[in-house]
């Protein structure tokens, strides 16, 4: 989805969950008995309410807020067979860095879904069937025809091989690359069932920016940058023949307030992720550690076949971005792909990319999105040279 008039707004997928809904999604994962009727309901009206605000606040590509989800990635090993046991994740190296700040972070943590403490490979992956799949995408169908949009204005995200395989350990198979396409081979089954709705498909891939950090971190860049040549072979061998104008590459940090003194540049990055055979990336560029990366896409554009979603507003803080400033970003960005038709304005990540307490209100993430809507409309105005945007 482009437009030749104006800055269109879309975000990274996660909105906040209603606290009831966490509580059946923890619950579910934990894998206590829970009314899956019950579950079925707060589900449906949590997809409904976070499309109605979305409308609201003026987004032009809407997402179903992962709302059925216990969180970004580790709805997979709910959906897979293969997966058991715990996973020993490292600390990222900024924690080992600042351990006040590491103890103060953890002291915040209210109940969490397992994103610390995932189940590991144990078995050969396997998809159980595309009925969860389904039913989420149907859900959101329903929700989108209950307000008069469809399914071309809308998107939805996957886990991508490779934020599974560095995230879940692999204790089965004799290599990473084994593993991780096993995995693009099973993920490739969801992926279909998004893209036979209608839907845009995000694939949510944080392994690029964060694992150098954290599973890399006492390993080479040389390392680093071989596996993730392996992770991006294993998303375009997961989206074979899928057109890539409908899909979109999500890229980041890691989604979390804390120093973030060890980020992988996204200079280094830049030329992996054009080999993604995708038609849209969406970078994190709007909190204080990545504000100055337009640079790196000015020394290597963007390929003429991608789209730029840059982050113009930060889902880790409480700041309700000023609209100019919002602009401010989204100009810089157009100025570095040199095409203003070619950028979205979009967030650095989701609002609550797992089930629990969530760092930014609710209703500061409406106010966040409202903001980006008004940003838009000023570039607009400032970049087709008129007093008035759509």
């Amino acid at each position: 989805m482009q437009s030749d008039e104006r800055i269109l707004t879309t975000h990274c997928g996660s909105l906040p969950r209603p606290a009831a809904l966490s509580e059946l999604l923890l619950l579910q994962e934990a894998g206590e008995p829970i009314d899956q009727q019950r579950l079925h309901h707060e589900s449906s009206e949590a997809v409904a309410g976070v499309l109605r605000a979305q409308v609201d606040a003026g987004i032009d590509i809407v997402s179903d807020g992962e709302q059925p989800r216990v969180g970004f990635s580790m709805y997979v090993p709910m959906r897979m067979a293969g997966f058991g046991g715990e996973s020993k994740r490292p600390t990222p190296k900024d924690m080992d860095d600042f351990p006040l700040f590491a103890k103060m972070r953890q002291a915040r943590q209210g109940r969490r879904n397992r994103i610390y403490n995932p189940p590991r490979a144990v078995a050969e992956v396997s998809y159980r069937g595309s009925d969860a799949a389904r039913e989420e995408c149907e859900m959101f169908v329903a929700a989108l025809t209950g307000i008069g949009k469809n399914t071309a204005d809308a998107f939805m995200t996957a886990a991508s091989p490779g934020i599974i395989a560095t995230t879940m350990e692999n204790a089965y198979y004799d290599s990473y690359e084994n593993y991780v396409f096993a995995l693009a081979r099973e993920l490739r089954k969801e992926y279909e069932v998004i893209a036979s709705h209608g839907f845009a498909l995000q694939l949510d891939a944080p392994d690029f920016g964060l694992e150098r950090a954290r599973m890399f971190k006492h390993r080479t860049d040389g390392e680093f940058l071989s596996t993730m040549e392996l992770n991006v072979e294993a998303i375009n061998r997961a989206t074979q023949g899928m057109p890539r104008h409908a899909i979109r590459l999500h890229v980041c940090w890691g989604n979390w307030e804390g120093p973030h003194t060890h980020d992988f540049p996204l200079a280094q990055l830049l030329p992996l992720l054009y080999r993604a055979k995708v038609g849209a990336l969406s970078i994190e560029f709007a909190n204080p550690r990545h504000q100055h990366e337009y640079c790196a896409i000015k020394s290597n554009p963007l390929p003429a076949e991608m789209i730029l979603i840059p982050g113009v507003i930060d889902t880790t803080t409480n700041f309700v971005e000023h609209p100019e400033v919002v602009a401010n970003r989204i100009c810089e960005a157009v100025a570095v792909v040199g095409d203003r038709s070619r950028v979205i304005a979009g967030t650095d990540c989701g609002f609550a990319t797992s089930a629990g307490p969530e760092v930014v209100s609710p209703d500061v993430t409406w106010a966040k999105l409202k903001s980006c809507k008004e940003g838009a409309d000023i570039a607009s105005r400032r970049l087709w040279n008129r007093q008035h945007a759509s």
